[in-house]
């Protein structure tokens, strides 16, 4: 698959199941994260990868956050498997600073850039992905967890695996319903 034809066709894939990426694919993906635009050269992200203990830990940090809301028993075992969805995630955070000519909403956006390269350089790869945030994303707790603070965010968790399903086909979308011309 050509790199165009990835990106039109690209699918959030639900089920994912091991091997998650590894050695020098793992490195492929983080460095495809490393290419995002970035204004500034702020290098405006962290990626916290978890798989094996590490996804027991956000098991725990998910279900905790749940628990500290009040949760009922079914929402807080939902948020405790949440994570085990794949075999690795990677939580993406934008790490920002003050800077004179890139607001922090450039920093963010840069983040969520590096989310996309890094799940398109695992489909290029074989492997496949799916973003989510949600509410836990900006959980006090969770954000404690993994250091996250003032400004900084979690932009999102990255799923990643092998595809345990069929991708659902990829709906043309009609331009005209979002571009303009000035």
């Amino acid at each position: 698959m050509d790199a165009l034809e990835m990106l039109l066709q690209r699918r959030s894939i639900p089920r994912l199941a091991a091997p998650a990426p590894s050695g020098d694919v793992l490195e492929n993906i983080i460095q495809a994260g490393l290419r995002a635009p970035d204004h500034g050269a702020l290098t405006p992200w962290q990626f916290v990868i978890c798989e094996g203990e590490g996804l027991t830990r956000l098991s725990t940090i998910l279900a905790d956050a749940a628990q500290t809301n009040g949760a009922d028993e079914a929402a807080i075992e939902k948020a405790r498997n949440a994570p085990l969805r794949a075999p690795m995630v990677v939580a993406v955070i934008a790490r920002t600073r003050p800077h004179d000519k890139v607001p922090t909403i450039e920093q963010h956006i840069s983040a969520g850039c590096a989310t996309q390269a890094m799940q398109m350089a695992a489909v290029a790869q074989g492997f496949q992905g799916f973003w989510r945030t949600g509410a836990f994303a900006y959980h006090p707790a969770v954000r404690e967890a993994l250091s996250v603070e003032g400004d900084d965010q979690i932009v999102g968790f990255l799923y990643l695996g092998t595809p345990d399903c069929a991708p659902a086909n990829a709906p043309k979308r009609d331009t005209s319903k979002f571009v303009t011309y000035l």
